[in-house]
């Protein structure tokens, strides 16, 4: 009895904690297009399309923060989500879907965003749409095109592109001002996620607004940056790998990303240097 008593205490205070992580965190809108509006708060970035066919949205954040996202679309419109679009599976991105589903969101997403979701049996708002490579949405007077790219952050990620709005939203496969999370044990790649990059560039053209899965809206000046980063990072590191070295010294080889960020301005970041070089060195191990 004593056991279940403190596991249960335990339990409950895991979850306010969690709850709680959450207080102080502020929905921000920017309309960055006619239509298309940008979400932040905590976790992945949202795209929302708001017009006379419905509430289009890319992402959902936690679950936690459910509440304060729906507060800020009702600022802008009494509608609720029609279609949500997890552009991946991590909880940042899906968290908010099962809140999202209970109004009436159909979700969205490619087959291996729900077969990782569908992972936990326990598991509420599973995408009820999937799709294997690309699909298009026609909402909002917008062409919205959905396009897997493979092996990138995950195995099951997509960009999302506003085609008349002109705003591309790339989900984690462009984390703007930062190292990207490659999620190597999940599906990631460093040349996926090159590849996804390469891909999404020939969608936009010198106006687009881009909507990067962490960071601030970004140009495609600051895309073809990022483009740039992970090719040089790639080349030194297996040029590292081809010199013999392991993966604990590559880690420590601050001189393979120092050209783009240096340890100590990534110190705090989730993603810090060495995390970054270890994560492309067992993406290229695994080629």
């Amino acid at each position: 009895m004593k056991t279940l008593l403190y596991s249960s205490l335990l339990f409950f205070n895991c979850v306010v904690l969690a709850q709680g992580r959450f207080d102080s965190v502020e929905i921000k809108l920017d309309q960055v297009a006619d239509q298309v509006y940008m979400l932040t708060g905590a976790g992945g970035n949202i795209a929302l399309s708001i017009g006379e066919d419905g509430v289009f949205m890319v992402d959902d954040q936690f679950a936690p923060l459910s509440a304060k996202i729906k507060k800020a679309i009702a600022s802008i419109t009494e509608r609720e989500v029609s279609f949500l679009v997890n552009t991946h599976f991590h909880g940042d991105h899906t968290g908010g879907n099962a809140n999202f589903a209970a109004t009436g969101a159909i979700i969205v997403a490619h087959d291996n965003v729900r077969k990782r979701l569908a992972e936990d049996p326990t598991r509420e708002g599973l995408p009820v749409i999937t799709f294997s490579d690309d699909t298009t949405f026609y909402m909002n007077d917008n062409d919205i095109f959905i396009t897997h790219v493979h092996n990138a952050h995950t195995d099951g990620d997509a960009l999302v592109y506003f085609a008349q709005s002109n705003v591309l939203h790339t989900g984690d496969t462009f984390f703007n001002g930062r190292f990207p999370y490659i999620d190597v044990n999940r599906g990631g790649s460093i040349d996926g996620d090159i590849a996804a990059a390469q891909k999404g560039l020939m969608l936009i053209n010198d106006e687009t607004v881009i909507i990067p899965g962490h960071g601030p809206k970004a140009t495609k000046t600051d895309y073809k940056n990022y483009l740039n980063m992970l090719r040089t990072i790639r080349t030194n590191v297996q040029q590292a790998i081809d010199q013999g070295k392991t993966e604990a010294q590559i880690a420590a080889m601050a001189s393979l990303t120092n050209a783009f960020f240096t340890d100590e301005q990534v110190a705090n970041d989730f993603i810090n240097g060495p995390k970054m070089r270890k994560a492309v060195f067992k993406s290229l191990q695994k080629n």
